[in-house]
């Protein structure tokens, strides 16, 4: 029989067993969700489902693979982006405790959990949807991973290019629905997530400039002065707005009051971004601005998903 104490150590060792599995637990939990980029892939799968429910006016059990399909390639992409960039992540404040380049996990480690994830994802999607969805979910890996992480080292203006990136994932779940993948609606909701890529990266170019050079990337900052960046800026802002409402123009939208809500949304947009052309020098502004230029898409994608599903 065990006395007392034996008792309570024998209960307070399994306590701190315990206690010091769920640290390693939840440390390595958190070094896979920054390797995934969890934020960014999460919005990746979300206009997935937004160009699903376009064509197929509905939610079903078969958008459930092409979603995790998708979040597993996009997390794939995501880890490998790490591994492709590890130098410069450990050059850059914003990046240098990121998990490779702190320490917390080896390159070979991030390359390998980048290949099952790919390979799971891509088995995913070839089994839960079809070989079209599959061809452009991959070349929106290859795209992000090999065109635009290898430009962004030799021109500022990767980004136009590389903004392709935010306009495949829709195009996936437009394809994996049934939609016709010429369709005028399909190439208007492509469009605007391609413009809205652009000014989304200059404002955070704006913000985390002193990084990035520190890096050797090459920046738009070296062209262009900040009141010209922000005047450019501040068109490309414009140009999103425009396109988001041109979506209403291919019959996405039908209800009236849908359509006026986003031509409201239009309109704040513009009107927040106007801000980027008295004030330059201000980091508040271009933080804000970034963030009103993605609650706008976001806005845009529930609006139409709304009106899909409803009307």
């Amino acid at each position: 029989m065990l006395s007392l104490n034996q008792k309570i150590q024998l209960k307070s060792t399994r306590w701190i067993t315990k206690l010091l599995k769920n640290i390693s637990l939840n440390k390595d939990i958190k070094i896979f969700s920054e390797l995934t980029k969890v934020r960014i892939t999460s919005f990746v799968t979300l206009t997935t489902a937004f160009g699903y429910i376009a064509a197929a006016g509905k939610i079903d059990f078969q958008i459930i693979p092409v979603l995790f399909g998708v979040l597993l390639l996009a997390f794939g992409s995501a880890v490998l982006n790490h591994h492709q960039e590890k130098e410069f992540d450990a050059m850059m404040d914003r990046t240098k405790n990121r998990p490779i380049p702190s320490g917390r996990i080896t390159s070979k480690n991030a390359l390998l959990i980048s290949v099952l994830l790919v390979i799971s994802g891509s088995v995913v999607l070839l089994i839960g949807s079809n070989l079209l969805a599959l061809g452009f979910g991959l070349l929106n890996l290859i795209w992000y991973n090999f065109v635009y992480t290898l430009l962004k080292r030799k021109t500022a203006f990767a980004i136009v290019p590389g903004s392709l990136v935010g306009a495949i994932p829709p195009v996936i779940g437009w394809v994996a629905a049934g939609g016709k993948l010429v369709d005028p609606q399909i190439l208007a909701i492509a469009f605007f997530f391609f413009v809205w890529q652009i000014p989304h990266f200059w404002l955070l170019l704006l913000v985390m400039d002193k990084d990035y050079r520190r890096a050797g990337f090459p920046t738009l900052t070296q062209i262009f002065s900040r009141e010209q960046l922000s005047r450019i800026t501040f068109v490309w802002i414009t140009s999103t707005a425009v396109t988001g409402f041109i979506i209403t123009l291919f019959g996405l939208v039908t209800d009236i009051w849908i359509s006026f809500a986003l031509f409201l949304s239009c309109i704040w947009l513009t009107w927040k971004a106007f801000k980027l052309l008295t004030d330059t020098e201000d980091l508040t502004v271009f933080r804000l601005t970034f963030g009103y230029i993605n609650y706008f898409a976001l806005f845009v994608v529930f609006m139409v998903s709304i009106n899909k599903l409803i009307f």
